[in-house]
């Protein structure tokens, strides 16, 4: 009990604050709407769930050993969220219309490249890690609490974009929507890579 309520606070805040996950999720959620971006929800999901137990079954040791290997990650990580945020920008043409919707998939993949989510990964696997069990076991508790503490707290960011979407009635309201999130997105990217 003494390990779980740490673990459960840190998967909140995490999962909770802003990051490119959340931008992704408010972005899809006003031009998409909750129902709509629940896949892309699930996909952060699963893939920081997989992440975390992948991480800490070892690939956060590989990671201490070599720092170069978590750097290079790391700026792969910023320079997808980059591109993200000149997608989400768009041309003026572009901008016209709806950015298209993250598939599972797609939202799955993208942990491997958000530094957001490998920094709670790799803090859950050297930090949060309960003792007395077996590594296996532990991996997979400590990935099952933070996906099921993930859900609500991505979720909210998916609603409140679909609340926001009610507003985005013309194309120059959605390009400064848009104009707005992509630069969110990359002050983030450039803030993480720090």
């Amino acid at each position: 009990m003494n390990e779980l309520l740490p673990l459960l606070t840190y998967c909140t805040l995490m999962s909770g604050t802003p990051g490119p996950n959340n931008m992704m999720l408010v972005a899809s959620g006003a031009h998409h709407g909750y129902r709509r971006t629940l896949p892309a929800i699930l996909g952060i999901n699963v893939g920081g769930a997989v992440q975390t137990w992948v991480t800490c079954l070892g690939l956060g040791a590989l990671f201490t050993a070599w720092p170069a290997l978590h750097a290079a990650l790391k700026l792969a990580g910023t320079v997808y969220m980059l591109v993200l945020a000149w997608k989400l920008a768009g041309s003026p043409a572009a901008q016209d219309r709806r950015p298209e919707q993250v598939s599972f998939a797609q939202a799955a993949l993208f942990q491997a490249v958000n530094p957001k989510a490998w920094v709670k990964a790799i803090t859950l696997a050297s930090v949060f890690m309960p003792t007395g069990l077996d590594v296996m076991t532990g991996a997979l508790l400590v990935s099952l609490v933070g996906a099921v503490v993930g859900f609500p707290c991505i979720s909210m960011w998916a609603l409140f974009g679909a609340w926001i979407g009610r507003f985005l009635s013309s194309p120059a309201r959605r390009r400064v929507f848009n104009a707005i999130m992509a630069a969110s997105l990359a002050v983030l990217a450039l803030m993480l890579l720090r």
